[in-house]
C-alpha cells in the first residue's frame, strides 16, 4: 500500500508497461473489493487500486464532498503515479465517479467499464435513498448495513456465505459516522450531473449489472449505455448488486474480454 500527498491509500500492481486499468470502488467499501477480479489481470495489465476520500486507509474528504472532487482525486493520483491514460472500472458510486471524470478528462480516458450503477431514479426510489442518507446521518452506517446486504446478495448465497458477509459488513461499518452520510448523499443526488452527459462521453464503454439489483437495474444499464454511443451493456441473470463477489466469473468474463478488445485495438 502507498499513499500519495493528498492522502489517497492505492496499490499499482503489474507490469510497468502494461495497459492502465483503474479500479474504483462503491459507497461504504475500499479497494479490497477487486479481490475477486484483480488477481486474473495482474500479469497483463498495469492494475490501481484506490480508495475513495473517506473511505479505507484515504483521508477524509478536504470538502464537502461531491462527484468532482472525487473526479479529482482520480485525476490528482494519475498524475502521482505518472499515468497519463486509462481505462477505468468503477463500481456503484464509483460507477459514477468514472462518468464524471470521462466528461472532465476526456482525452486521459481509454474505456470504461460501468458496474451496477444508478441512472435516473423513480419519485419513490430516490425518496427511499434520501431516506437512507438519513438514517446514516442519525445512526451511523450500522443502521443501514443490513438491508444492504439483502440488497446486494442472492439469499441462499448469504446464508451460505457468512465469513464473506462478516468481510462487507466490516468494511462498510468501518466507516466515520460524520463522514459516511456525506458520501452517500452524492450517491443519491449526484446522478442529475452525470445524466445525458455534456460533454458527451466518447470513449468505449461497457455497462454491467445483475438482473436482481434493485437499486441498479437493467433498466438504468441500458439507460446508461444509451446516452454513449457505440456502449454495450450486459445484464448478468439470478445476480444482484455486489456480483463482483457473488460470482466474480460472471462479472469477469465480460470485462477481461472488452479490455481485450480495447488492448487489441490499440
Amino acid at each position: 500500500m502507498h499513499k500519495s500527498p493528498d492522502g489517497t491509500a492505492y496499490t499499482l500492481i503489474g507490469p510497468a508497461d502494461g495497459p492502465v486499468i483503474v479500479m474504483i470502488h462503491g459507497l461504504g467499501l475500499n479497494r479490497d473489493c477487486w479481490q475477486w477480479t484483480t488477481p486474473a489481470l495482474n500479469d497483463h495489465y498495469r492494475v490501481l487500486c484506490y480508495d475513495l476520500y473517506g473511505h479505507g486507509q484515504s483521508a477524509p474528504p478536504p470538502e464537502t464532498p461531491n462527484l468532482s472532487l472525487f473526479s479529482n482525486q482520480l485525476a490528482t493520483l494519475l498524475d502521482h503515479c505518472g499515468i497519463e491514460t486509462a481505462t477505468l472500472a468503477g463500481f456503484s458510486l464509483g460507477g459514477m465517479i468514472v462518468r464524471r471524470f470521462a466528461q472532465d478528462h476526456a482525452h486521459r480516458t481509454t474505456g470504461l467499464v460501468i458496474l451496477h450503477s444508478p441512472h435516473k431514479r423513480s419519485a419513490d426510489a430516490q425518496d427511499a435513498i434520501l431516506k437512507r442518507v438519513e438514517q446514516a446521518r442519525h445512526e451511523g452506517p450500522q443502521s443501514t448495513v443490513e438491508a444492504a446486504l439483502d440488497r446486494w446478495f442472492t439469499a441462499d448465497f448469504k446464508q451460505a456465505n457468512p465469513d464473506m458477509m462478516d468481510i462487507v459488513r466490516d468494511w462498510v461499518t468501518g466507516n466515520d459516522i460524520g463522514i459516511y452520510h456525506t458520501i452517500y448523499r452524492v450517491l443519491a443526488d449526484g446522478i442529475d450531473e452525470i445524466i445525458a452527459p455534456s460533454p458527451p462521453i466518447i470513449c468505449p464503454t461497457l455497462v454491467i449489472t445483475g438482473d436482481d439489483d434493485y437499486g441498479n437495474g437493467p433498466e438504468m444499464t441500458h439507460a446508461i449505455a444509451a446516452e454513449i454511443e457505440g456502449a454495450q451493456s450486459v445484464i448478468l441473470k439470478g445476480l444482484r448488486h455486489m456480483a463482483l463477489a457473488e460470482d466474480p466469473s460472471a462479472v469477469n468474463t465480460p470485462l477481461f474480454a472488452f479490455l481485450d478488445a480495447l488492448d487489441a485495438k490499440a
